[in-house]
């Protein structure tokens, strides 16, 4: 059925610098090699994806993707090429149900397939060390629109409505096709959830000794065969339990991207965790993910897209709310504020923080949320003083006095967030005219740098490294920049996967 041009396709295909003839040749080799013989693809079918917009049949999207992939260096997956596989819902809306996309997903069938997709490309670059072509970071409020209709409201009480029949399930090999892995996982029972829901932890306190460099193609890895996993028919209890995997997960994944500087691959996990979350009916989880893409926003430099987010994020969370979730919300939306210079909307939001914090019962509450503490709550308030300092020297003092509370708190194997610590007190005590303090704090975050597998740190460092220049005359800091200059990796290609 032809819906005229597709431009995605096109657009991408552009890009390849392959023509229509060698696209043909690819698609018919790859299918070969993968037990698809009867594939017969020429350089006619090719021009009629294009022009008219047909869909071809199953697997050549898949095949394409994976070509794709390999040729830009980035994930690309069937919808990006223009395969969406629209369904009509009751209302008489069209969506794609991609949960890589800001489009809520139709039912968990289609939302585990996609995932397992993206997730599969993007260990294929992994395994292959295709560094290549960006994409664009969506911005938040195109994120947050579509989402936040059915975070809000009654669509989401809906909640897990089933995989579907046994005659329903994937069939063997058919996902895995993109990416040559014929291996097909089955049902799971709770034993391996449980165990599943352990290895999670693992994954998160590695990340926070040393960032998310060394082991994000592992977590990837895991959500893929979760991802897998998903697409069989299970008991409602423990489907909805195996959701909540995916969703700690992808946020995981989402966030060592993230710290290794792979943007937009980031904030699309993001995206899957908060449909995840949905299907696991954790509307705090959902809340929680969308933060965590806030924060990338305003590391980036977009403090309205991280507002917009949050916004969503504290409207969906869910009744009741955890005082200590609400508090680490308000921590995120406080460092937005502070990075426009908005220095009452940013105090009066950590004073908000700080006595819904106070209002914790101790309630252990979900895994992740441990992570947020009392070190981490005085981490945070410390990089949003010490963000405000710069249009308002007056909070420079509240930032150091906050970093000290944060080192003095961390605990062992939360090596990063020490090293953050650090940052924002050097930072701190150079916004607030004490170049002298700020020595001892920037050589502790210089010597733990080189020790973390983490893009953001060296992000943070180059921005002390910017305010200590207004001391420049001073032999130590003199010197001190000389050091961070040796230290500093060399620039490369941005990795905006």
């Amino acid at each position: 059925m032809s819906r005229g041009p597709n431009t995605q396709f096109a657009d991408l295909f552009a890009l390849t610098g392959w023509s229509k003839g060698e696209l043909a040749r690819l698609v018919n080799r790859r299918g070969a090699a993968a037990g698809q013989q009867q594939l017969s693809t020429d350089t006619s079918r090719v021009r009629r994806w294009i022009d008219r917009g047909e869909t071809p049949r199953d697997p050549v999207p898949r095949v394409l993707a994976a070509l794709f992939t390999e040729r830009l260096g980035r994930v690309v997956t069937t919808e990006d090429l223009g395969f969406q596989r629209h369904r009509q819902t009751g209302s008489g809306r069209v969506r794609s149900g991609d949960p890589a996309s800001d489009d809520p997903p139709l039912e968990p069938q289609r939302a585990a397939e996609a995932l397992t997709e993206f997730t599969g490309m993007d260990l294929m670059l992994n395994r292959r060390g295709l560094i290549g072509a960006s994409t664009a970071l969506a911005a938040g409020s195109a994120i947050a629109g579509p989402l936040h209709d059915w975070m809000t409201g009654k669509e989401w009480g809906a909640g897990y409505s089933g995989v579907g029949s046994a005659a329903e399930v994937r069939r063997p090999g058919a996902a895995a096709l993109a990416v040559g892995d014929f291996y097909d996982a089955g049902p799971v029972g709770l034993d391996e959830v449980e165990s599943l829901e352990a290895s999670v932890d693992v994954f998160r306190a590695w990340d926070a000794r040393r960032g998310g460099g060394l082991q994000r193609k592992a977590v990837v890895g895991q959500l893929n065969e979760v991802g897998g996993m998903l697409t069989y028919h299970h008991p409602e209890a423990l489907a909805r339990r195996l959701w909540g995997v995916a969703a700690n997960l992808a946020v995981l994944a989402g966030w060592m991207s993230h710290d290794v500087g792979l943007e937009p691959t980031a904030q699309r996990y993001f995206v899957m965790a908060v449909h995840a979350a949905r299907q696991a009916d954790d509307k705090p989880r959902a809340g929680e993910a969308l933060s965590r893409a806030a924060r990338q926003m305003v590391h980036l430099g977009r403090p309205v897209d991280a507002l917009d987010l949050m916004r969503v994020a504290e409207s969906g969370s869910g009744e009741p709310t955890l005082p200590r979730t609400s508090a680490m919300l308000r921590t995120v939306e406080a460092w937005a504020y502070a990075s426009m210079g908005r220095s009452q909307a940013t105090r009066r939001t950590l004073g908000e923080a700080e006595d819904l914090f106070a209002q914790d019962t101790g309630e252990a509450g979900p895994s992740w949320l441990q992570f947020f503490d009392r070190a981490d709550l005085h981490g945070m308030e410390a990089l949003t003083y010490r963000t405000l300092a710069e249009h308002d020297a007056s909070a420079a003092p509240l930032a150091q006095f906050h970093a000290q509370q944060a080192i003095d708190l961390r605990g062992e194997g939360h090596d990063r967030s020490k090293l953050f610590d650090y940052l924002s007190m050097a930072s701190a005590c150079y916004l607030a005219n004490r170049p002298d303090e700020a020595d001892r704090f920037a050589r502790m975050a210089l010597s733990s740098t080189s020790e973390m597998s983490s893009h953001r740190t060296w992000d943070r460092l180059r921005e002390m490294y910017r305010l200590a220049g207004r001391y420049e005359q001073l032999s130590e800091v003199k010197e001190l920049r000389a050091e961070i200059r040796k230290a500093m990796p060399k620039p490369a290609a941005p990795r905006l996967v």
